[in-house]
């Protein structure tokens, strides 16, 4: 195996290919071969934001039965003499989905390693070749980065943005080619005869671009500006309330904030948030004064609830409280007594709601649930392209309750509380 650097303007490319004799026994696919090895042809990517093929680098070409040992020959037969090349990429850049290739067909898939559990250990198809797979990951990778095909959608916002951007990665990953491996793999992406690689690639089609709705704040001073009307298109402008001078405590001082509420406003209900409009916003310290109950819970607040202005609640005994200074975002957990970072600042709650509610009308059309981790993974990335705040698990040493847990994230994964299912 070699590596090679290649540089094209300001972007260097690894490049992973193999010598003949380094594929033997393992592929002997002619095709596969000559993609690895040929010249001319690319091989592998070393690098990449949605996929990684560390492990060659690292552990040369083995087998899913060298790499778990198979004590007691649990593995299904049709995976042990896979080749591990590689895995899917999570939103938090580790590996989390390993990506297997068929030596015999130039077949991809993608497995969990359940070392405890081998007998359980399944495969989904990915890509129906090398190629495929390189493309398809190549387009994803470019529209996150606007590069490449995608460079012309710098600067380019808003819903119509959004739309050409899914189609123009459909059409990628739905472009023919010759012969019957083309296709076979046209097929799989369109989520033909019950193939769910296809529902891989068009999440990634219909939630990534998401993030190209809104651009960085330069008139509202926030992290965002967002479409005019973006939320009362989404949740229908009944259910967006907007807030007036009135409503707001003293303690709210953080002007850009104040004039997204009363100008643009939140949702009233949006999945896991319910907004607080049964009197004006408090700052936590008097919601904690206030007898709910007969239980008065001030003591137990953090030392800045007198600033901290509780907009509503999320579920299990969360609140959700903004910054009256700064702007910034954050969820008060009452069963644990931890303040934590939520978003940047309003402007970034306001997009995830709205991705939340997209999602689940995306959903509703196309049963992205269906690969439920793949959803979960690429609505963290899309929130994360946005709003890093959100998803990054770094405590903030700021913060001395921040443990690093993330709410947003911790939510899409939950599919067996409901999580992201429509």
């Amino acid at each position: 195996m070699s590596t090679t650097r290649s540089t094209t303007g300001t972007t260097t490319i690894t490049t992973i290919t193999f010598t003949e004799d380094q594929l033997d026994p393992y592929v002997t696919h002619a095709p596969t071969r000559r993609w690895l090895t040929g010249p001319g042809l690319p091989g592998l990517p070393g690098d990449g934001g949605l996929l990684t093929f560390e492990a060659l680098r690292t552990d040369g070409l083995r087998t899913v039965a060298d790499s778990t040992g198979d004590p007691g020959g649990r593995l299904a037969a049709e995976l042990r003499d896979r080749l591990v090349i590689g895995g899917i990429l999570g939103a938090d850049g580790r590996s989390r989905e390993s990506v297997l290739l068929d030596g015999m067909t130039g077949e991809i898939s993608t497995t969990y390693f359940l070392h405890d559990r081998l007998d359980l250990m399944d495969t989904r198809p990915l890509a129906p070749s090398l190629e495929r797979l390189v493309r398809c990951a190549t387009a994803v990778d470019e529209l996150a980065a606007l590069r490449g095909q995608f460079a012309s959608y710098a600067g380019r916002l808003g819903p119509k943005a959004v739309e050409e951007a899914t189609r123009q990665l459909l059409a990628v990953f739905e472009e023919s080619a010759e012969g019957d491996a083309a296709k076979e793999d046209a097929d799989a992406v369109k989520g033909g005869d019950g193939d769910r690689s296809g529902l891989f690639w068009k999440l990634a089609a219909v939630i990534r671009p998401l993030a190209l709705v809104a651009g960085p704040g330069t008139r509202s001073g926030l992290a965002l500006d967002l479409p005019v009307r973006l939320l009362d298109e989404e949740f229908g402008p009944g259910e967006v309330v907007r807030f007036e001078d009135v409503d707001f405590p003293k303690a709210l001082t953080h002007a850009p904030t104040r004039d997204f509420l009363r100008e643009v406003g939140l949702p009233e209900e949006a999945v896991w948030f319910s907004l607080e409009t049964d009197m004006p916003l408090q700052t936590l310290a008097e919601y904690g004064a206030d007898d709910r109950g007969g239980v008065r819970t001030e003591h137990r607040l953090p030392a800045e609830a007198d600033r901290l202005i509780r907009l509503g609640h999320l579920l299990e005994d969360t609140s959700l409280v903004v910054d009256g200074t700064t702007g910034a975002v954050l969820t008060w957990s009452e069963p644990d007594l931890a303040l934590r970072p939520l978003n940047a600042d309003i402007s970034t709650l306001a997009f995830t709601l709205w991705l939340i509610r997209r999602e689940r009308a995306l959903d509703a059309v196309h049963e992205l649930t269906a690969a439920y981790d793949q959803l979960a993974d690429a609505m963290s990335r899309t929130l994360a392209a946005v709003d890093p705040v959100a998803c990054d698990p770094t405590p903030n040493p700021t913060i001395p309750t921040d443990d690093g847990l993330r709410y947003w994230p911790g939510m899409f994964e939950d599919e067996a509380g409901g999580g992201l299912c429509a």
